[in-house]
């Protein structure tokens, strides 16, 4: 009979007879006009086809018009001969008349079956426009099936056959089937039975270019459930190259008063892969996680989604409930259980949008979701959060189904058991949830002296507080707590690499939740202590322009960060870790500075440096070993442990030695007693040049003069990080070089004996007193040394009285300078008789007055020996007989 033409461009096998739909219910047929529908009881289908036969009138067709005329032409007694030959010859001509049509049929009758069988085959038309389920049954489904009918001539190819069947099935009209039983087999999967349509009886009008609108109600039973599901199973997983459907039925068949018997019809149609229906399209419109309600444990969530539905099929579905799956390690693993689903009853309208409401629970996170993937990093849940997070397609797993409604037939959950099918779960790009970053309490630790470069051992290390504000994506409204972050952050620099901060051990961490306000959303602010990270410098180049803007220029340098983030945390479905968390934010580093970070100020601020408490522990002849206590102010706010860490100074370019410092915590602001050990030896710094700078060196500062040094370190400053010294040595510092207070510990307060006051009392040469008539002077020294003698070998010195020469002391009679004050012995002096300044020192027998001298002075400490000259204004003078 009629095979459906399906939307998916079926082909038929052409071997095959036709098929025709069994029925257990007809439907009328009725004539109609050309161009017009043959309406059956309940109206489906259309099929506009132009009708080339001609209606049924009153006239007489002009085929059988053009043979009345011959016949009138070549017996006109037929028309208008004697009456008396045709009251004669009637009953003759009637007889002959009746045989010719009699052996017409009988012709047509035996040489138009094969003709009409591949005419109906080809021009037979049928588009459905609806199928509804009405009903379930114990065994089955009810569903009722509208379409349009139509014969369209033009699909024929031969034109005989073409001719031939418009010719029968224009006397013929109509054509009906009886109640029918369709089965539904598969050949490629061992001829199972798909499943078995009970068809009423349906009248169709078979002229070429007429459509009849039928509407029937079929039973359908379902076949063979483990060979649908093996079906189902290779579809779902794209194994389905093509696919063959053979149909059978016993057809009984009339038209009109004649009864064709039971045909028996046999068909095949291939559907092609890339024809076959696939998934419908879906799109999210609403996501909410929450806590689970009503006394369930664990997280719930709501999803609102709307699925494309382009299909014909109307049909109510019963609520279902299904096992929600994703990926295990390995795609040959088995899947693993998440959560549940259930959706309430759906009713779906054909070619409509359907919007599927879903509620959804997860108690417990099983083990197998949250353990690390042999050789992996990450979990079964890392992997789908991550696919998420960065807007990539992730897949679940429906595991079908369940029906919580009783009055579900048996085997509708015999026949969906056990099928699964994978579902692409569209991801969302989160972007940067960072909203704010911040460090506070930070700490850096350099390298150990002895660690190796280039071993984990030999990074630095910082210790912080880090605040981080995690903007929320508003579908998350569930509790939530993290317990321990780690993370893996590359620092990147005007968008160039700089380095690597690895957290590889957990930090422990405590969150809190903020409410969204305004247009702001919901955030979760994560604070974490972070011990000892080690950061890894990966450019020393851009690491130098670091460093330069943070000195130079007083103002924050931005560093972006781009981490994966682990988090613990804890949550109504249980403890577990997510590992890997794309997240990027931006982290101000404060400049090494005075100022407000904004820019004002000078750079590198006051660092105040104050020296006491000098020691020789050591000398050469070259050299002087020398142990202090130091203060100075840190202008940053971090604070450094430094274990090892040697810098050179400087006096106009030339190397004058080096210090040192060992097992020491440096703290923002004010920091006291330092302990420092420099070792003062230009000779072997810089040579010859470095001894005569050296010597001026100590003879302008002796003196008093404002002099300065240069701090840089080189490439044994971090013997660990080689690189970082030559990299800081690129920004020497120059400081005034500070006074020595004496030999008790320098205050940080306001002290009468702050070196930096211009008194005597802070002053080498302390005072003088003068005895005219034994010729000598003693004077009062103060030692900057706390626990070292130090020997004034020989001495070449001239007073001067307001710029006038008053005597001169030349002694090379060493003496020794023993810690704290002291008096060096009585020295001869050679009084300039008649001079201006003796006069004036005679004035002064016992009073005093203001002196001044140029000496130049031979000075050793152990086995260093150096010459100096020196400058002294206003030391006061007694002057006594």
């Amino acid at each position: 009979m009629d095979t459906p033409e399906e939307p998916w461009a079926a082909t038929r096998t052409p071997s095959s007879r036709p098929t025709s739909q069994k029925s257990g219910r007809s439907v009328r047929s009725a004539r109609s006009p050309p161009s017009s529908r043959t309406t059956e009881e309940t109206p489906l289908l259309v099929n506009d086809e132009r009708d080339d036969d001609e209606e049924d009138t009153d006239e007489e067709p002009p085929a059988r018009t053009s043979l009345l005329q011959s016949l009138r032409q070549s017996m006109p007694w037929l028309s208008g001969g004697k009456t008396s030959f045709w009251k004669k010859r009637w009953p003759s001509i009637l007889a002959l008349v009746l045989l010719f049509i009699l052996v017409i049929i009988i012709l047509v009758g035996f040489l138009a079956a094969e003709r009409i069988e591949e005419y109906a085959m080809q021009a037979a038309n049928f588009k459905p426009t609806k199928l509804a389920l009405d009903s379930m049954t114990d065994h089955g489904v009810r569903v009722q099936v509208e379409g349009d009918f139509s014969m369209d001539a033009s699909k024929v190819k031969k034109q005989s056959v073409r001719n031939f069947g418009r010719f029968g099935t224009w006397i013929a009209r109509e054509a009906e089937t009886g109640p029918t039983d369709v089965d539904v087999y598969l050949p490629e999967y061992g001829n199972i039975l798909v499943g078995t349509a009970k068809v009423p009886g349906i009248k169709v009008n078979i002229r070429n270019g007429h459509t009849t609108h039928v509407s029937f109600f079929a039973d359908v039973e379902p076949g063979s459930f483990d060979g649908l599901r093996n079906v189902a199973n290779d579809w779902i997983e794209g194994r389905l190259g093509q696919i063959r459907i053979k149909g059978k039925a016993s057809v009984p068949l009339k038209s009109g008063l004649i009864n064709l018997s039971k045909q028996s019809i046999e068909d095949s149609i291939v559907f092609q892969g890339n024809k076959l229906p696939t998934l419908p399209q879906y799109d999210i419109t609403k996501l909410n996680l929450r806590e689970a309600k009503d006394g369930h444990k664990g997280m719930g969530a709501d999803v609102s989604l709307v699925v494309t539905n382009d299909f014909p099929v109307q049909i109510t579905l019963p609520p279902v409930a299904v096992d929600v799956l994703v990926d295990g390690c390995q795609p040959s693993d088995k899947h693993i259980m998440v959560g549940t689903a259930e959706t309430a009853e759906l009713r779906v309208e054909p070619q409509t949008d359907l919007e599927v409401n879903v509620t959804g629970r997860v108690e417990k996170l099983p083990d197998s979701l949250i353990k690390v993937c042999p050789d992996s990093a990450k979990s079964p849940l890392d992997s789908f959060l991550n696919n998420y997070m960065q807007g990539q397609d992730a897949t679940i797993y429906i595991n079908c189904c369940k029906f919580p409604d009783p009055s579900t037939p048996g085997w509708a959950r015999d026949l969906l058991k056990d099928i699964t099918v994978p579902v692409p779960f569209a991801g969302r790009d989160m972007g940067n949830l960072i909203k704010n970053f911040s460090m506070a309490n930070v700490h850096f630790y350099f390298p150990e002296m002895f660690a190796e470069p280039g071993t984990p051992e030999a990074s630095p290390k910082i210790s912080a507080v880090v605040k981080v504000d995690i903007g929320l994506p508003k579908e998350m409204n569930f509790p939530l707590d993290v317990s321990g972050v780690k993370a893996d952050a590359d620092i990147y620099y005007h968008k160039k690499k700089l380095g690597r901060m690895n957290i590889d051990k957990w930090q422990q961490a405590k969150s809190t939740r903020i409410d969204a306000h305004g247009k702001e959303g919901p955030s979760l602010l994560v604070e974490s202590d972070i011990v000892k990270a080690p950061v890894e410098i990966l450019d020393d180049d851009l690491f130098s322009e670091v460093v330069q803007a943070l000195i130079l220029t007083g103002k924050p340098v931005m560093m972006d960060i781009k981490a994966a983030v682990s988090v613990g945390v804890d949550t109504p479905m249980g403890k577990f870790a997510i590992r890997e968390i794309p997240a990027e934010g931006v982290v101000p580093v404060k400049p090494i500075g005075a100022g407000n970070g904004d820019g004002s100020g000078k750079p590198m601020g006051s660092l105040n440096v104050k020296v006491g408490n000098l020691s020789i522990i050591d000398t050469s002849p070259t050299s002087v070993t020398v142990q202090s206590l130091v203060n100075f102010t840190n202008p940053s706010n971090y604070s450094t442990t430094i274990p090892y860490f040697d810098i050179k100074f400087l006096v106009n370019g030339t190397a004058l030695g080096h210090a040192t410092v060992k097992d020491t915590v440096v703290h923002p602001g004010n920091n006291t007693n330092l302990r420092m050990t420099a070792v003062y030896d230009p000779f072997t710094s810089g040579g010859p040049a470095g001894k005569a700078m050296g010597q001026e060196f100590l003879s302008q500062y002796i003196s008093r003069y404002n002099v300065s040094i240069t701090l840089q370190t080189h490439k044994g400053s971090i013997p660990a990080q080689p690189a970082f010294g030559a990299v800081l040595s690129q920004f020497p510092y120059t400081v005034p070089f500070p006074r020595v207070s004496g030999p008790k510990p320098p205050s940080d307060g306001d002290d009468p004996d702050d070196p930096d006051k211009d008194d005597d009392s802070q002053k080498f040469i302390r005072g003088a007193t003068m005895h005219l008539i034994s010729s000598t002077a003693v004077f009062s020294i103060g030692s900057p040394f706390s626990s070292t003698t130090m020997y004034i070998t020989n001495m070449n010195a001239t007073s001067y009285y307001e710029g006038q020469p008053a005597g001169q002391i030349t002694s090379d009679l060493p003496f020794a300078v023993p810690p704290g004050l002291s008096e060096s012995p009585r020295l001869p002096v050679d009084w300039d008789f008649g001079s201006i300044g003796y006069g004036a020192i005679k004035k002064a027998i016992g009073g005093t007055l203001k002196l001044s001298a140029f000496a130049h002075v031979g000075i050793r400490i152990g086995q260093w020996r150096e010459q100096v000259w020196f400058q002294g204004g206003q030391i006061g003078a007694h002057v006594r007989l």
